[in-house]
């Protein structure tokens, strides 16, 4: 029954997010993207439960509309990030900031946009999903791995700003889960040989799936987890044991 606002919903663990909210009897989901029309099939299939928005994170102004205008939300989920990899002595200024801006900075002005309307309610859910490369790094991944710490530290902190108003703050960890983002992970190359070196790091044996991401943010935003806030939940199969 309730209104939420996933991220990045057109894809990978952002359009399983919106599927898993809908079999869960969510009233309305906002689904945002940077480009609609990518979400046609969504708001067919679930019409008058599904919306899109447009949704460009790398845009100020575009995040401060989209807050506006899902003024309603009880839900929200901050999905949608970028990678752009290098080894850190060849990163650009720009490869580092615009990684900063989209995972860490929007994840800030997504949750301060909503917050009017949570707090009027006394109640809201957040969940951010960060990576276990926030707690692990990775090669080439310092721009990365710098902006989801950074979402870890936020999640945090917000929870103890926002508990007094009933509104909890979660995150989620998951380690490399199979969505086309994987292979960015894997150095640009998916062959088995590339992917056992990965699986060989996770004690459960494969990598994650949108679907294992989504049950964990749903049982986050859910009443079983109403004394949980300022977690963080590792979906990583035992890999940061």
């Amino acid at each position: 029954g309730s209104v939420a606002l996933v991220t990045g919903a057109n894809r990978g663990i952002g359009r399983t997010l919106v599927e898993a909210l809908v079999a869960k009897g969510a009233r309305k989901i906002y689904a945002g993207a940077r480009d609609p029309s990518t979400l046609q099939d969504l708001t067919t299939a679930h019409s008058g439960v599904v919306e899109s928005i447009e949704l460009d994170i790398t845009d100020h102004s575009a995040v401060v509309r989209a807050a506006t205008a899902c003024n309603d939300v009880e839900l929200l989920i901050n999905n949608a990030g970028i990678t752009k990899d290098n080894l850190f002595m060849r990163m650009k200024d720009e490869e580092w900031q615009s990684v900063l801006d989209v995972n860490l900075t929007s994840t800030m002005r997504l949750c301060r946009g909503v917050l009017r309307g949570m707090m009027k309610a006394r109640w809201g859910r957040i969940v951010n999903i960060s990576s276990i490369v926030g707690a692990t790094g990775n090669p080439g991944q310092g721009n990365y791995a710098a902006s989801k710490a950074g979402v870890l530290g936020f999640t945090r902190d917000a929870a103890g700003d926002l508990s007094p108003h009933g509104i909890r703050v979660n995150a989620v960890n998951p380690v490399i889960v199979e969505t086309a983002m994987a292979v960015e992970f894997m150095g640009g190359e998916d062959t088995p040989e590339i992917r056992e070196q990965f699986i060989a790091t996770i004690p459960l044996g494969r990598m994650s799936t949108p679907e294992d991401v989504a049950n964990a943010v749903l049982y986050l935003a859910s009443d079983e987890a109403a004394f949980i806030t300022g977690v963080c939940l590792e979906v990583d199969g035992g890999r940061c044991v």
